[in-house]
This record gives C-alpha cells, sequence and structure tokens, in this order.
C-alpha cells in the first residue's frame, strides 16, 4: 500500500483542557442537485440543507454533510465541523479522499464525548486540486430499488465499465418528510462486481430515525476504505484504517508491548454488520487474533495487492464492547516504496521476457489508477490496444537492479505515457 494511511488524514482540537476522541465516516461520491450553500470555497460547497446533526441510537452526537465540487476539476477537500457545547467549542478536521468535477462526497462524523447541549455551528471548508475519475458503477432506478416501511432499503448495482471493481461501496443521503436525516451505507460486503454484473445490496436508517425515513436519494459508489484511526505505539502513530458500516468504533489503544490493539466498538443495527481493519506490516510475518471482551472471534486474516494485512470478521447484531487484536510486531512500520514490490517483480519478469507485455503493462495501469503516476484526461485504452517498446525493458531492468530510484522510473514512464509511446 503506498501510504495509502495517508489519502485520509483526520486531526482533533478540543477547547480547553478536553481531550477530543474522534470517528469519521467519510463516504462515497453523489450525483444530485443541491441549493444553498452554508459554508463554501469558490464552487467548492457544503449545502446547508444537507448539514444537519442528531443523536444516534446509543446516545452518540452525530454530524452528517456533503461537499459538493462544481468546478471543472477534481479536488481533495477538507472539512473542519465545529460543535459549541456549554460555552467549549469541539472541532474534527477531515482532509477527504479525491472528488471528482461535478461530484458529491458526505460525510458523518461521531461526536464519543459527553456533549448534552450541542450546538452545529458553520463548517470549514478548503480543497487542493488532484485527479479522480468517477466508478463506472450505477444504482438502477427500476422496480427493485424500493424503500420499506420499517425505513431500509433495498436494490441493485450495475458495473457498466470494462474492469472488476472489489469492494464497492453504496452511499445514499436519508430524507425525512421535511428534511435530511442521514447517511446511509451498504449494510453487506460486496466483494467485487465484474463488468456488466448486477449485484444486490440493502441500506438501513440509524434505528434512531427509523420511522422517520420518507425516502433515499444522491445515491453513489466508491471503492476505497476511508475510516481512519490512529493508536500511540512504540513512541509514534499508528496510522489504520477499516470498513465496518453500521459498527462504529474509538480509543483504540495498543498494550505495553506494542503487540495487542484493543479498540471498543458497538453495532446498533439488529442485524449481522462487518468489519475489515487494514493494518500496514512491520515484518510482513505478523499473525494475528481477534478476541471480543476476552472471547475468541473467528475471523479471515489476508494480504492485499499493495502489501497491507487485512483482518476481517462478523459482528452479530446489537453488539458492543472491546475488540482485541493481536499479533502486531514491535515498533512502527517502515516506511514503504512508492511501488508495490509485485510490480517490480513483474518488471524484472517482462526485463528478461519471462512474462507478456500485457502483464506486465497491468502494473502500470496500477500505478495510474491508484495515482502513484498522476497522469490528469488519460482515458485508458483496451488491452488490445496496450503497447510499450521493446527498448523499454532496458530501463525497467535498471530499475528492478537499484540503478535508478523508484521516482526515476515514475518520471520515466509518466513521460512515455503522456508522449503516447507507452499505450495503457
Amino acid at each position: 500500500m503506498i501510504n495509502l494511511h495517508l489519502d485520509l488524514k483526520i486531526s482533533s482540537t478540543p477547547s480547553k483542557i478536553l481531550k477530543s476522541n474522534y470517528f469519521l465516516l467519510a463516504l462515497g461520491v453523489f450525483v444530485c442537485l443541491s441549493v444553498t450553500a452554508q459554508s463554501s470555497f469558490a464552487e467548492v460547497t457544503i449545502p446547508s440543507h444537507e448539514y444537519v446533526s442528531y443523536f444516534d441510537s446509543n446516545g452518540i452526537y452525530t454530524v452528517i454533510g456533503n461537499v459538493k465540487n462544481d468546478l471543472d476539476y477534481a479536488i481533495v477537500p477538507t472539512v473542519t465541523v465545529h460543535v459549541e457545547n456549554n460555552s467549549q467549542i469541539f472541532s474534527k478536521t477531515i482532509q477527504h479522499v479525491p472528488l471528482a468535477s461535478g461530484t458529491e462526497i458526505p460525510f458523518k462524523i461521531k461526536f464519543f464525548e459527553v456533549l448534552d447541549n450541542p450546538i452545529l455551528l458553520p463548517a470549514e471548508l478548503s480543497f487542493e486540486r488532484t485527479f479522480a475519475e468517477e466508478l463506472p458503477i450505477v444504482v438502477l432506478y427500476d422496480e427493485t430499488l424500493i424503500t420499506y416501511d420499517d425505513g431500509h432499503l433495498t436494490g441493485r448495482i450495475q458495473n457498466n465499465g470494462d474492469t472488476t471493481i472489489y469492494n464497492p461501496k453504496v452511499f445514499a443521503v436519508i430524507h425525512g418528510y421535511e428534511k435530511v436525516l442521514d447517511v446511509g451505507q451498504n449494510m453487506q460486503a460486496i466483494e467485487k462486481i465484474e463488468p456488466g454484473e448486477i449485484v444486490d445490496f440493502s441500506m438501513h436508517p440509524d434505528p434512531s430515525i427509523t420511522d422517520d425515513v420518507y425516502y433515499y436519494s444522491c445515491f453513489g459508489t466508491m471503492d476505497t476504505t476511508v475510516v481512519p484511526g490512529t493508536a500511540k505505539k512504540a513512541g509514534g502513530n499508528f496510522d489504520f484504517r477499516f470498513d465496518s458500516p453500521g459498527t462504529y468504533y474509538h480509543d483504540p489503544v495498543f498494550d505495553d508491548s506494542g503487540t495487542t490493539m484493543s479498540i471498543i466498538g458497538y453495532n446498533s443495527f439488529p442485524m449481522d454488520g462487518y468489519a475489515n481493519f487494514e493494518f500496514l506490516p512491520i515484518s510482513g510475518n505478523e499473525k494475528f487474533d481477534v478476541t471480543l471482551d476476552g472471547e475468541p472471534v473467528e475471523f479471515i486474516q489476508s494480504i492485499d495487492q499493495m502489501g497491507s494485512w487485512h483482518v476481517a470478521f462478523t459482528i452479530d447484531p446489537l453488539k458492543q464492547g472491546t475488540w482485541e487484536i493481536s499479533g502486531f510486531e514491535k515498533g512502527l512500520p517502515p516506511d514503504l516504496p512508492k511501488i508495490p514490490i509485485w510490480i517490480k517483480q513483474s518488471g524484472d519478469w517482462w526485463s528478461t521476457d519471462q512474462i507478456a507485455d500485457s502483464e506486465f503493462l497491468e502494473g502500470i495501469k496500477f500505478l495510474i489508477e491508484k495515482q502513484v503516476i498522476e497522469i490528469p484526461l488519460l482515458e485508458m485504452s483496451s488491452e488490445s490496444e496496450w503497447r510499450i517498446p521493446t527498448w523499454s525493458k532496458t530501463v525497467v531492468g535498471w530499475w528492478y537492479e537499484d540503478k535508478i530510484t523508484d521516482d526515476e522510473f515514475l518520471s520515466i514512464i509518466k513521460n512515455l505515457v503522456e508522449r503516447e509511446i507507452i499505450v495503457v
């Protein structure tokens, strides 16, 4: 993973001496109409009617909002939310995920402080220019998109692109008769969706607002796990991420040995949930275990293409407690190379004629899609049109042998792609 733990940073600044715990659930890219802006910067806005707060079913103060990008380029928005409680101000700052031109992206923040008289103050908004494209996944607006009397919704999504999308997520703004109530996410994990495939999903509101739900709107999708966490470890910060719709976690703490992390969580919903924690490796030989309040939990441990560990498990309905994940190595993760090891290895195989051009170009495509190589406005070609000159094997060989750095290699590949000498 290429510093994905830095994709979404969060800081918390409480007033006076109160320490602010945090929880962020940053959600997907939306396309829908908005009106008056409460907070804005140029043509990037947070519509006032979609910036609201409520106490969830566990009494946790919750703020939701929606960032709209009307600029003609993609951005990374930064949002700061302020809440006043008995003359004390609590602030949470989110550097969000990339937001494509003409789209919207919501956020949900849980304040785990005890707030008995909260007043939601106007949000602050800024942004940086970046590159991002929308996922080719659409919600099907047909007879299967149904809102039920108990407030939950079912529907289907379809992959209209030509590549497999892994771990897609579906989001929507949840409305009452007169106002926005919440932001929802599909409750069941979707492992992948193939080109042309149609997949079912369901979505549930927080139990505290079930009876008030009228309709859902602004459906959107994304494929990134964006919930960040940080725990103190070995004298520094151990950053991690997790995906767990409907289940909220806070106060992660490592033990004195730095090998076990405990974290408080709760599933508010009367149905199974899931959690998928993502950790950067320290040695790469970690073997994890999971318990809930001291009892063993069945889980799956895996490693992704970027070299990050994943620890996934099911969460029973209406469950709360303290989860412990053990098996971490001591210390902090080392700085990872910009380029995953598997791409460098395939570069060696390609430069020595052990694999076909298309197999190596899969790695180049991966780097472009993950924005390791940033090429704005690039339109991907079909695999049958891919090409790479034979002479570039020399450059790839130099890179594998560390005769040139990762940055030098990326710069060369970026130049060749922009000049259409390499076509992906």
